[in-house]
């Protein structure tokens, strides 16, 4: 696939949506809508056999959702995957972590949105003051056992899909 041209259609400190002429493989053209947002780093914070999650609103979707602290940093596009990870544990939870492995990468939406995250794990954890984003007010966090977050991944009660990839990173991760 070959890009021809692009437009963007929206834009704000968070998001870009653009459109891009293509032309395909057989010949013919088209168009294919993109949104663009800074990588995101994702962080499973694990002390012993319990995960650290955090639950906020999630505007799109309508709804609370718990979920790994993640994050991204408008404005800093090249920052450094594992200081982002920090900042975003620390900002969001109040944690530190003595040491933070990356365990992945992933995409968020492959087919529509260019935005991947990296995972990592953070352990050797100690607590901190947080301090959140003024859209993450309403933020709760706590420590859950690994058989709760797993009864949570089943039931539906987490369905982040980059909090279900990531604790399949750990699995695998862990094996």
């Amino acid at each position: 696939m070959k890009t021809l041209g692009s437009r963007e259609v929206y834009a704000n400190p968070w998001m870009t949506v653009r459109e891009d002429r293509i032309r395909r493989a057989d010949g013919s053209d088209g168009i294919y809508g993109v949104i663009d947002k800074p990588d995101y780093a994702l962080v499973i914070p694990l002390d012993g056999e319990q995960v650290h999650l955090v639950e906020q609103f999630r505007y799109p979707v309508g709804e609370r959702r718990w979920e790994f602290p993640q994050g991204t940093a408008p404005g800093r596009a090249g920052a450094d995957p594992a200081e982002l990870a920090a900042r975003e544990l620390a900002e969001e939870t109040g944690l530190r972590a003595g040491r933070m492995q990356l365990l992945g990468r992933l995409d968020v939406a492959a087919g529509m949105a260019s935005q991947q995250g990296r995972v990592f794990l953070a352990t050797d954890i100690s607590s901190g003051d947080v301090h959140r984003e003024h859209e993450e007010q309403d933020m709760r966090s706590a420590w859950f056992p690994r058989a709760a977050l797993e009864a949570m991944l089943r039931d539906g009660t987490v369905c982040d899909a980059q909090s279900v990839a990531a604790y399949t990173l750990l699995l695998l991760h862990q094996r």
